[in-house]
């Protein structure tokens, strides 16, 4: 028994062939692979110029025709190609996966096909319940014409025709549509799908009468100057993007196989918002929604391109990410920042309405290209105490050229540093901060420094120290109202005068604030992890100007109680000058210093009382 049972496990075993249900992979196809079900004209086109250059390779005078007719839910597509015998039928058409630009010799030419992944005639089944093909083959003029039916059922017939069923060689394609799907295969849906994928297609291609093609492409016309030239361009962006460009940049990349055009935008966008450029390979649209063509900084344009060496995914609907596309990449990018360079040193007020839009491109792409930094120096404007300046014009104007990282402490600093001579570029904007302390690298000798609290502090003129011994009670009951909100009171002189005070901290001040009030909220675990964490980190102040009326009278006061809620409102009144957001106890302070303050103003106290 053991005998027999080795014996068995060893017998050979017959082989099995793997078995498709062809419903099943249309609905894998229209539900999974492709997008929409328009693709279906695409890979008809798509066959049918293969089968013209297929032709051309050997009888390069062949005629180069497509025609299209469309009509009460049936589509009929002919060719003048290198046409099927009835062993390429069996071998190609019924056979999924298997691309006929493989046959005969011809994969050395491979890469002047458009198709790449013998999927074919498959994707017409998302539209059509039926094909019928009759082609005649251009080798073999003598053998007859074929005939090849297929039903989505998965089923198919193969028969021979007389010899005048198709007196030329090349094949027409016939579609019935299925249930639902007529309307894909109307006249008018045709030419528009024919126009949109076909319109760059190096052949006489035509729906009925109506052409598609229009060679050559719109970048390689000739024009009678460079005027006439942009706006033809400008023309054509509006037909294909629906908007008018502000400039048009010329991508000719003969080592990556790229021609086109990228079109600047004309008005602002998001660089987080993804850019949809238009490729087409080899003159077919391969994708309007190509995110990975261009440098993540170029988001300011929209390209629409011709390829012959990228490489397309299974859908033919995206880019392969492989090095060809990195190259490509890099190299469209380095023609966007050649534009840029030209403006620069020819055309400054091109390079001026450009930037008034497209600005915060220019510096994402500053932060990483010492050159570009460079060479857009003299024209990135950024906000500064001394109004919208470029960095160039400021470091002219500032031995040291201070800077803050938010807006909200350039707008606590800005009003006090210009009046004491303090020159601030406010960093707080996207990539403005990283640009101010690259300044160095491409400006020699330029000192920037980051502007703090302390720095702010000691640019303000210090109070007589007699003067500010009198006010020691004053700024210790100042001092004791503002303690449990983590602030000191500090005195000093400074202009403007209309500024009673002045509200300053740093990162470090307001992260020590966080933690303090999550430590008070929190339970006993965690209250202790958040206290060992406790820093050294300085406290925020509230400076109050000596120069100022206001601070002088509320000075002169005797009640502590008085000079809290004064104090209180004080703080309150600068952090919204500073347009701080204000924490839960901010409010609250405010509310209650409104409220003691009308308590204050509306109590009548007995003759002799010296509150007032």
């Amino acid at each position: 028994m053991d005998s027999q049972t080795s014996q068995s496990s060893q017998a050979p075993q017959s082989p099995h062939t793997f078995q498709v249900d062809l419903r099943g992979l249309v609905d894998l196809l229209s539900h999974h692979l492709y997008s929409s079900p328009k693709v279906y004209l695409r890979e008809l086109l798509q066959n049918a110029v293969d089968a013209i250059t297929a032709r051309r390779a050997e009888q390069p005078g062949a005629p180069a025709t497509v025609r299209l007719y469309a009509s009460d839910g049936e589509l009929r597509v002919t060719d003048s190609g290198i046409g099927l015998t009835e062993a390429d039928v069996h071998a190609f058409l019924a056979t999924i996966g298997r691309s006929s630009k493989r046959a005969d010799g011809l994969e050395s030419a491979r890469s002047e096909f458009l198709g790449q992944f013998g999927i074919g005639l498959l994707a017409c089944f998302v539209v059509a319940e039926r094909i019928r093909v009759v082609s005649r083959s251009a080798r073999t003029p003598d053998a007859p014409p074929v005939e090849w039916t297929a039903g989505d059922d998965g089923s198919y017939t193969v028969r021979t025709l007389d010899q005048d069923a198709r007196t030329e060689p090349g094949t027409t394609v016939h579609l019935v549509a299925r249930p639902g799907a007529a309307d894909w295969l109307a006249h008018d849906r045709v030419l528009a799908l024919a126009r949109d994928f076909g319109s760059l297609l190096p052949y006489d291609v035509r729906v009925d009468e109506e052409a598609v093609t229009g060679v050559p492409a719109p970048w390689d016309r000739a024009h009678t100057s460079p005027a006439a030239r942009r706006v033809a361009l400008a023309r054509h962006c509006a037909d294909l993007f629906g908007f008018t460009p502000l400039d048009s940049v010329e991508l000719d990349v003969p080592l990556a196989g790229v021609r086109g055009v990228a079109y600047v935008l004309p008005s602002a966008v998001s660089p987080a918002q993804r850019a949809g450029h238009r490729v087409h390979l080899k003159g077919m649209l391969l994708t309007e929604r190509a995110e990975q063509l261009l440098p993540d900084w170029a988001f300011f344009v929209r390209c629409v391109i011709d390829t012959d060496s990228l490489r397309p995914t299974a859908s033919r609907e995206s880019l392969y990410e492989d090095e060809t596309l990195a190259a490509v990449r890099e190299a469209l990018g380095e023609r966007i920042r050649s534009w840029l360079t030209g403006l620069a040193a020819g055309d400054p007020e091109r390079l001026a309405a450009f930037l008034s839009v497209h600005h915060l491109g220019v510096k994402s792409l500053a932060r990483h290209d010492a050159e570009m930094l460079r060479t857009m120096l003299p024209w990135l404007p950024f906000e500064t105490t001394d109004g919208r300046l470029s960095l160039e014009e400021f470091a002219q104007r500032h031995p040291v050229v201070h800077f803050t990282r938010t807006v909200e402490e350039y707008r606590q600093v800005a009003p006090i540093a210009s009046a004491q001579g303090v020159g601030v570029v406010n960093g707080g904007y996207t990539y403005d901060s990283e640009l101010v302390e690259a300044l160095p690298s491409v400006r020699p000798g330029t000192v920037v420094a980051e502007l703090d609290a302390d720095t702010v502090t000691a640019h303000l003129d210090v109070v007589d120290p007699a003067e500010e011994l009198a006010l020691t009670g004053f700024l210790s009951a100042a001092r004791a109202a503002l303690d449990p909100l983590g602030c000191d009171v500090v005195l000093r002189a400074f202009h403007p005068l209309s500024v009673p005070a002045l509200h300053l901290d740093d990162r470090a001040a307001r992260h020590e604030q966080a933690r303090a009030e999550a430590e008070e909220q929190a339970d006993d675990l965690w209250a202790g992890i958040l206290g060992s964490l406790r820093g050294s980190a300085p406290r925020a102040r509230l400076v109050l100007n000596h120069l100022n009326p206001l601070i002088r009278r509320i000075g002169a006061l005797k009640d502590p109680e008085l000079i809290g809620t004064a104090t209180e409102s004080l703080y309150g009144q600068a952090l919204l000058m500073a347009q701080r957001p204000l924490r839960p106890a901010d409010s609250a302070l405010l509310n209650r210093a409104f409220i003691g303050l009308l308590e204050w103003a509306t109590h009548t106290e007995p003759e002799g009382d010296g509150r007032r």
